[in-house]
Protein backbone atom coordinates (compact mmCIF):
# COMPACT_ATOMS: atom_id res chain seq x y z
CA UNK A 1 0.00 0.00 0.00
CA UNK A 2 1.30 3.33 -0.59
CA UNK A 3 0.26 6.88 0.74
CA UNK A 4 -1.27 9.59 -1.21
CA UNK A 5 -3.43 12.44 -1.15
CA UNK A 6 -5.68 14.14 -3.01
CA UNK A 7 -5.69 17.52 -4.53
CA UNK A 8 -7.92 18.53 -1.20
CA UNK A 9 -5.09 18.04 1.09
CA UNK A 10 -6.55 14.79 2.43
CA UNK A 11 -4.64 11.78 2.53
CA UNK A 12 -5.05 8.10 1.51
CA UNK A 13 -3.88 4.45 1.25
CA UNK A 14 -3.96 2.96 -2.15
CA UNK A 15 -3.09 -0.87 -3.11
CA UNK A 16 -0.15 -0.07 -5.55
CA UNK A 17 -0.93 -3.90 -7.28
CA UNK A 18 -4.01 -2.90 -8.52
CA UNK A 19 -2.28 0.26 -10.82
CA UNK A 20 -2.58 0.17 -14.16
CA UNK A 21 -2.03 3.78 -15.37
CA UNK A 22 0.09 7.09 -14.21
CA UNK A 23 -0.20 10.00 -16.16
CA UNK A 24 0.12 13.60 -15.88
CA UNK A 25 -2.34 16.25 -17.28
CA UNK A 26 -0.44 18.24 -15.30
CA UNK A 27 -2.39 16.81 -12.39
CA UNK A 28 -0.69 13.39 -11.44
CA UNK A 29 -3.79 10.86 -12.42
CA UNK A 30 -4.03 6.79 -11.15
CA UNK A 31 -6.01 4.51 -13.06
CA UNK A 32 -6.54 1.39 -11.86
CA UNK A 33 -7.21 -1.87 -13.27
CA UNK A 34 -11.11 -1.53 -12.10
CA UNK A 35 -11.31 1.63 -14.05
CA UNK A 36 -11.20 3.48 -11.23
CA UNK A 37 -9.76 7.25 -11.42
CA UNK A 38 -7.60 9.36 -8.73
CA UNK A 39 -5.97 12.86 -9.10
CA UNK A 40 -3.24 13.51 -6.42
CA UNK A 41 -1.24 15.90 -5.34
CA UNK A 42 2.20 13.92 -5.47
CA UNK A 43 3.96 13.94 -9.13
CA UNK A 44 4.04 11.21 -11.41
CA UNK A 45 8.24 10.12 -10.58
CA UNK A 46 7.15 10.02 -6.43
CA UNK A 47 4.21 7.72 -7.09
CA UNK A 48 6.30 5.52 -8.87
CA UNK A 49 9.33 5.80 -6.53
CA UNK A 50 6.81 4.83 -4.37
CA UNK A 51 5.57 2.13 -6.22
CA UNK A 52 8.72 0.34 -6.50
CA UNK A 53 9.62 0.57 -2.59
CA UNK A 54 6.19 -0.94 -1.82
CA UNK A 55 6.80 -3.84 -4.46
CA UNK A 56 10.34 -3.97 -3.04
CA UNK A 57 8.97 -4.29 0.56
CA UNK A 58 6.79 -6.84 -0.60
CA UNK A 59 9.36 -8.95 -2.51
CA UNK A 60 7.27 -8.50 -5.64
CA UNK A 61 10.72 -6.55 -7.41
CA UNK A 62 14.10 -8.41 -6.77
CA UNK A 63 16.93 -6.73 -5.06
CA UNK A 64 18.87 -4.40 -7.48
CA UNK A 65 22.27 -5.62 -9.58
CA UNK A 66 24.58 -3.47 -7.40
CA UNK A 67 23.66 -4.74 -3.99
CA UNK A 68 25.74 -6.13 -1.89
CA UNK A 69 24.30 -10.11 -1.93
CA UNK A 70 25.71 -11.85 1.53
CA UNK A 71 28.33 -14.31 1.45
CA UNK A 72 31.42 -15.16 -0.57
CA UNK A 73 29.44 -16.92 -4.05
Amino acid sequence: MIQLTRLNGKSFTLNALYIEVIESFPDTTITLTNGHKYVVKEPQQEVTMKISSFYRDINVLSLKKDTEVFGDE
